[in-house]
């Protein structure tokens, strides 16, 4: 069975962040992941995830300037100095936090681009990334995201994630396989998965077309999660979806999973 983790920055907006640790907890939560804890002192989230008996298990490095339109570093040629840095300030969190991976956000391309240059700044910043994650025990994952959500993001496929996997050639670089993105882009989740599991270090999930709970729209998630079991992949199924309403109300879809327990009839 699945082991979920709530996204806390998609998930529980009904309350402040470090509110959401708490409300996790009672909805049968025991992992959590988020895009980007740097507002929030570390000891803090630390205390947070204590308290609630929690386990970090995936946050992203710094995106650069996310107002501005930025979306990653780690493929933006120039820009290797505050790639440095933003993985730097990431293993900090993650040490903190004993959170094992770290997700490193490709980029938007910026204007005139050059893609081979893309691509060979991406392969080499990984590279120094996860040489100074496996120092700290953690992995790095990179995640296939959607044109349609993130125009111009420089990496969208899977087969490109492969590519990449096998030109860095670190064993602590891992796959972030967001199912709502790859069925926008790709379809065939069964196949691709399958074709892609070796490489899997965490699992995504939301609706598709519109993000929201699990059980809206054109995924038959009931398939793919038994598929996951039959893989053998025990790693997280991150919950990133933009609940319905209130997020409460909308976990029924888990209960068959062990969510809601504190609130069962």
């Amino acid at each position: 069975m699945p082991r979920f983790a709530a996204n806390l920055s998609f998930l529980f907006q009904e309350a402040p962040f470090l509110e959401r640790f708490a409300l996790a907890a009672a909805c049968g939560f025991r992992g959590v992941e988020c895009l980007f804890p740097y507002d929030h002192p570390v000891e803090e989230l630390h205390r947070r995830l204590k308290a609630s008996g929690l386990r970090q298990v995936l946050l992203n490095a710094p995106p650069g300037d996310w107002d501005g339109g930025e979306r990653g570093l780690a493929a933006l040629p120039g820009r290797e100095a505050d790639c440095e840095e933003a993985v730097s300030a990431a293993l900090r969190y993650a040490e903190a936090l004993d959170c094992p991976r770290i997700h490193l956000m490709a980029g938007v391309a910026p204007a005139g681009a050059d893609g081979q240059a893309c691509r060979a700044t991406y392969v080499a910043n990984l590279r120094r990334a996860c040489a100074r994650a496996a120092e700290a025990g953690r992995e790095i994952t990179i995640e296939p995201i959607n044109g349609r959500d993130m125009p111009g993001y420089l990496l969208q496929r899977q087969a490109e994630a492969r590519r990449v996997i096998d030109a860095v050639g670190m064993p602590n670089l891992r796959l972030q396989f967001d199912l709502y993105h790859c069925q926008i882009m790709e379809g065939d989740l069964a196949r691709t998965l399958e074709g892609q599991i070796d490489l899997v270090g965490h699992v995504q999930i939301a609706g598709v077309p519109d993000r929201h709970e699990p059980d809206e729209g054109e995924v038959n998630y009931t398939y793919l999660f038994a598929l996951l079991d039959r893989l053998g992949y025990d790693g997280w199924v991150g919950c990133e979806y933009r609940p319905r309403g209130d997020t409460r109300a909308g976990l029924s879809w888990g209960s068959p999973f062990g969510l809601l327990p504190a609130f069962a009839d």
